[in-house]
């Protein structure tokens, strides 16, 4: 039997890619009137002008052809004169809704300029933060304390600000319980290095000079040898935290401040000049500690801290640290 003799396949010109090697397509109609027709044309075209469009050569970038990814091909049929067709609506309803596109994005763009700005206005303060409460079946204490560390490099001036910023909040507590999670978990003063100083201030005062709570008052300060710092310290908030200062809302704070070669604790109050407030403090301050007799104790209103410190390090600014 004679081999069958095989077809070469037509020119790339006239080959859709996807079809059968002997099988040709036919060439679209060219647009008439700007709409889309089937072949063999639309209402009044007559057949001569539909069989030069079958004959011409597709024009490139009419909405009735698409070229193939190649960029060799061109591929025609109703799903491209579709496809063609929704594109046209789509551009012309953008041209329509142009004018309402731009307003609305004018509108966002100044919604979302003013919701910045607001954002950038609200002061930190004012955010919101769930309250401590004391816990079901817990002690509740009579104020809400918070506890805070700083560190800071010595012989470093700083300013009020950055002091500010050095300060770091540990947590706040309003019970017996939850008072020693807290202290369980934090190390003694006795074992911190450096220049490291704990607070513990009743919740909204911060431990500073200018504070409204403290900037009229003062402290009573103890200077003690080294190895003392844990047990006076432990000593001086429980008695603090049981009211045994029975001063009313007098008492601020407390503050262990440990130092090279001595650390410091001071007992913090509101008014400086009531001095018989001042003299129980001092009283009930000796017996919780159990203070040698011959112990020196120390009275400093906030104003004068201030100042000397302005005058050691040589500053004017009265709002310095």
């Amino acid at each position: 039997m004679a081999p069958a003799t095989l077809r070469h396949p037509p020119p790339p010109s006239r080959w859709r890619p996807g079809a059968s090697l002997f099988r040709f397509r036919r060439s679209p109609p060219r647009r008439s009137g700007g709409e889309v027709g089937r072949e063999g044309g639309r209402g009044g075209e007559s057949e001569g002008s539909a069989a030069a469009a079958r004959s011409s050569r597709p024009e490139v970038g009419g909405s009735l052809w698409a070229a193939d990814p190649a960029g060799r091909k061109w591929r025609s049929g109703r799903r491209w004169r579709q496809r063609a067709t929704m594109n046209n609506k789509f551009d012309a309803l953008k041209d329509d809704d142009s004018g309402d596109h731009d307003q609305n994005e004018e509108n966002n763009t100044q919604k979302d300029g003013e919701k910045e700005k607001n954002d950038r206005e609200k002061p930190q303060s004012t955010t919101k933060r769930k309250a401590v409460v004391p816990g079901p079946a817990e002690h509740p204490l009579q104020y809400n304390y918070t506890f805070w560390y700083s560190r800071r490099t010595p012989g470093r001036p700083t300013s009020s600000q950055s002091y500010e910023q050095n300060i770091k909040q540990i947590g706040t507590f309003a019970s017996v319980e939850q008072f020693w999670r807290f202290y369980s978990h934090m190390v003694r003063p006795g074992d911190l290095t450096g220049h490291s100083d704990f607070h513990l201030f009743k919740e909204g005062i911060k431990p500073m000079w200018e504070d409204d709570a403290n900037k009229n008052g003062g402290k009573w300060i103890i200077r003690l040898r080294k190895g003392l710092a844990s047990r006076c310290w432990e000593n001086l908030i429980l008695a603090m935290l049981g009211e045994q200062f029975m001063v009313g809302e007098e008492i601020c704070g407390a503050v262990v401040s440990v130092r090279f070669q001595e650390d410091i604790i001071s007992i913090w109050n509101k008014t400086a000049s009531d001095q018989a407030t001042t003299a129980r403090i001092r009283d009930t301050l000796r017996r919780v500690l159990n203070l040698p007799p011959n112990t020196i104790m120390e009275y400093k209103t906030h104003t004068d801290s201030i100042k000397a410190w302005e005058e050691f390090h040589g500053l004017v600014n009265s709002s310095g640290r």
